[in-house]
């Protein structure tokens, strides 16, 4: 399950742009889909994409943050009944930050996130290793962070539902061509890493849906 990062935060334009360049790979048959199901999710939030604005209340603070808990907006609520009704083995949100992290460790610009203990981590590690040895400039490279976000979509997925659950953020300083170009490169990689796509092949078999709140 793909779920676009700007669709929580209406102004996080890469994540959006490849969650639905994704799409059109996976439609032009440019990537083979060769089992199991896809569910991506480009825009949560149509206000705030339509503004450009992060969203009042911020989204990703608003999903449930133990078991029996409801999340506190509609939108968060659907997103989240969706995923409990699929029940995803790997989980994917798609953000973007300011800064690059290899300048500034306080910063999320270019980081891959999950939290302590997820089961994803080892794959994480693997896809970061294989990311900054295709990036030429060293500023550019991703780092690990593992911590919770309380009320975000990722923790809920990972500490309720107990999937492998990541955040993937981009740094804003970055052109836009560039920052979906990573987003596309990671997502793919992860695809890969679960099974569902190979690159360059055709086509086969199993179900791509896209999703509107």
């Amino acid at each position: 399950m793909c779920d676009g990062g700007c669709s929580i935060h209406g102004n996080e334009i890469a994540s959006i742009r490849a969650a639905e360049k994704l799409v059109k790979l996976l439609n032009e048959q440019k990537l083979k889909f060769s089992h199991g199901k896809l569910i991506i999710v480009p825009i949560v939030n149509q206000v705030a994409y339509r503004k450009r604005i992060r969203g009042k209340p911020d989204l990703n603070r608003t999903f449930p943050r133990q078991k029996k808990q409801a999340a506190t907006q509609p939108l968060s609520a659907a997103l989240f009944k969706l995923t409990q009704k699929h029940h995803p083995e790997w989980y994917l949100d798609l953000h973007e930050a300011n800064g690059l992290s290899q300048k500034d460790a306080k910063v999320l610009g270019q980081t891959l996130i999950s939290n302590k203990g997820n089961p994803i981590i080892p794959t994480m590690r693997r896809i970061m290793k294989r990311m900054n040895r295709s990036i030429k400039v060293k500023n550019q490279h991703f780092n690990l962070r593992l911590h919770e976000l309380p009320g975000s979509s990722r923790t809920a997925a990972s500490r309720i539902l107990g999937v492998r659950a990541v955040t993937v953020e981009t740094g804003w300083s970055l052109p836009q061509k560039v920052r979906i170009h990573y987003q596309m490169k990671i997502v793919q990689h992860f695809l890969r890493e679960a099974g569902i796509v190979e690159a360059n092949k055709v086509y086969l078999s199993g179900k791509v849906r896209t999703v509107s709140l």
